[in-house]
């Protein structure tokens, strides 16, 4: 635990100290939008009210604390395209309990668009025309986010287990410009009765995200397009609270149900949620999952409740199905993000979860 706790120190000294007092510095309120969608399908089966349920692999992401819940290492990866196919969104993870109370996982995050035009080149900046060989001119790039996770749990008592997740965001937009960011998140998880309580305080540090530009890529730029060319500077993420309950209630010896629901409070000034206070919005989600004899579960949730004038109040369910065939785990979710107009597709998510099973991997006993 004494390890645990430097540990967390220097990290949080390191997050803050990467914020130079003269950087020009920018209060952002979608900087880490591509973390907010969830990993797991089995989680996003369930509208993503899992801060309290994580108890396995995914746990990296939802709530460290979470991960506790291992007795054996587990290895997951989930892939899943949003809108349409535009965004490819890749999930992998390992996590592996070291001693009898003490978890530790990585996770990795990718979401991208790939094959992007770039039609700069193609151009003359004198004449503000395409040049005569235009077509051979125009380059394909990425634009890319990517997150890791270093995560740790410590069992405190019984009932009551912490963690934290040390993040380090790159961002990329081809060869034009780049980010680095850095931030902490601190969860923890309660038992009392039937009932989990679990909160998970993201980039409690704020994320720090310092962008920096390729100005020859930007060569022609502003006399081609007539606006300024892009310049660097830093970017900086508020933190987010994620609470969550969750019980899980036995209706037969065959069959359970268990029932979440979380609530997200932000301080970042998005208005798209629901309730929205004081500068504080509220986002609630909820979810549910029925089980077989541990085989076989479906599930259902809420993951999204927004409103605004111009659609009023829409909500966003999911659903989803898992089948465990031992070492395996398949999940599959399944999400609409099409909204009123129905313009943005669905999703689909697919995740697998290996579990290394034998006395050998096993935790030590507690």
């Amino acid at each position: 635990m004494r390890f645990l706790s430097r540990t967390l120190a220097a990290l949080a000294v390191l997050v803050v100290s990467s914020v130079s007092p003269e950087a020009q510095t920018e209060v952002v309120k979608y900087g880490a939008d591509f973390l907010a969608s969830g990993v797991g399908a089995r989680a996003l089966g369930m509208g993503g009210a899992y801060v309290a349920h994580a108890d396995d692999v995914t746990a990296g992401y939802w709530n460290a604390a979470g991960l506790d819940g291992l007795r054996n290492p587990e290895i997951a990866y989930m892939h899943t395209e949003r809108f349409g196919g535009l965004v490819a969104f890749d999930y992998g993870a390992i996590a592996w309990p070291i001693t009898p109370k003490t978890t530790v996982g990585v996770s990795f995050v990718r979401s991208g668009v790939d094959d992007i035009a770039s039609t700069l080149r193609a151009f003359n900046p004198d004449t503000g025309l395409p040049n005569p060989d235009a077509e051979s001119q125009i380059d394909l790039f990425s634009a890319a986010d990517n997150a890791v996770y270093i995560s740790a749990s410590q069992r405190l008592r019984e009932n009551l287990t912490v963690g934290s997740s040390f993040k380090v965001i790159r961002r990329g937009i081809g060869d034009f410009a780049t980010a680095w960011g850095y931030s902490l998140d601190l969860a923890a998880q309660y038992q009392v009765g039937r009932f989990r309580l679990g909160a998970n305080l993201q980039d409690v540090t704020t994320m720090v995200q310092s962008w920096s530009v390729n100005e020859a890529e930007f060569e022609g730029f502003e006399e081609t397009f007539g606006v300024d060319s892009p310049v660097g500077l830093t970017e900086v993420v508020l933190p987010l609270a994620r609470l969550g309950a969750a019980t899980t209630l036995p209706l037969s010896d065959d069959i359970g149900v268990t029932l979440a629901t979380d609530l997200d409070l932000g301080f970042d000034g998005q208005s798209a949620n629901v309730v929205d206070a004081g500068g504080v919005s509220f986002r609630p989600r909820i979810g549910g999952e029925v089980d077989y004899k541990g085989i076989i579960a479906f599930r259902a949730g809420i993951s999204d409740v927004t409103t605004s004038e111009r659609f009023g109040t829409q909500i966003t369910p999911s659903v989803g199905v898992g089948l465990n065939a031992g070492r395996f785990d398949v999940d599959y979710g399944f999400g609409d993000f099409a909204g009123v107009q129905g313009d943005l597709g669905v999703s689909h998510r697919i995740s697998l979860r290996f579990t290394l099973t034998g006395e050998r991997f096993a935790r030590p006993v507690r």
